[in-house]
C-alpha cells in the first residue's frame, strides 16, 4: 500500500533525523522542522519523513549546503518550487545507520519563505483540526486508490486534485 495508517514510529523517526541534523549544524542557528502528513498524528500517509531545515539568513544557504553535502547529501535545487531547496542522498555515501535507513525527503528554507509557511500553516492546521485532517485522509486515499498503488501517478494526481482541498485550507488560516 502506497498510503498507510498513522504510525507513532514517524515521530521516533524524525527524531532520529533531527539528531544527527542538530549535531552537524552544533555551530548553526537553525531550525529542524517535521512538516507533511507524517508529522500529523493521526493521518494515514506515505512512509516517509519530509523535513525543512529552516536557516534565518539568506547567506546561510550555502553553509546549509556545505554542512549537507559533508554528511552524504547533494543539492538539487528547487526543483521549480520557489523558496525550498531540496537535498538528496549521495548514491555513492549511502552507509549512514540512520540517514540511509529512514525513508525521508529533505529541504532547506529561509525562515521568510513563503513556501516554509505554507509547510507550517498545512500541517499545524490539520493538527488541530480534526474534520479536516479526516477529508484530507480521505482525498489521499481515494487518489492512490486511482492512482492503482503507484508512487508517481499517486504524485501527479494528488498535485492536481489535492490542490483546491490544500488552497482551501491555508485561505482559511489566513482568514482566521
Amino acid at each position: 500500500m502506497l498510503i498507510i495508517e498513522y504510525q507513532p514510529k514517524w515521530q521516533e523517526d524524525f527524531h532520529k533525523i533531527k539528531e544527527v541534523l542538530t549535531a552537524t549544524f552544533s555551530t548553526s542557528p537553525i531550525t529542524i522542522e517535521h512538516i507533511g502528513s507524517t508529522a500529523i498524528e493521526g493521518l494515514a500517509a506515505k512512509p516517509i519523513i519530509d523535513i525543512d531545515i529552516v536557516y534565518h539568513e539568506t547567506r546561510q544557504l550555502s553553509r546549509v549546503t556545505s554542512e549537507l553535502e559533508w554528511i552524504g547529501y547533494n543539492h538539487v535545487g528547487d526543483q521549480g518550487i520557489f523558496g525550498r531547496e531540496v537535498f538528496k542522498r549521495n548514491q555513492e555515501t549511502q552507509n549512514h545507520q540512520i540517514l540511509d535507513f529512514i525513508s525521508h525527503h529533505l529541504y532547506a528554507c529561509h525562515v521568510e519563505s513563503d513556501e516554509l509557511k505554507r509547510h507550517l500553516a498545512f500541517r499545524d492546521y490539520l493538527r488541530k483540526n480534526e474534520d479536516a485532517r479526516t477529508k484530507y485522509e480521505k482525498l489521499k486515499l481515494d487518489i492512490a486508490q486511482q492512482a492503482n498503488q503507484e508512487k508517481k501517478k499517486y504524485d501527479l494526481l494528488k498535485e492536481v486534485q489535492a490542490n483546491d482541498f490544500i488552497a482551501s485550507i491555508l485561505e482559511k488560516v489566513v482568514t482566521d
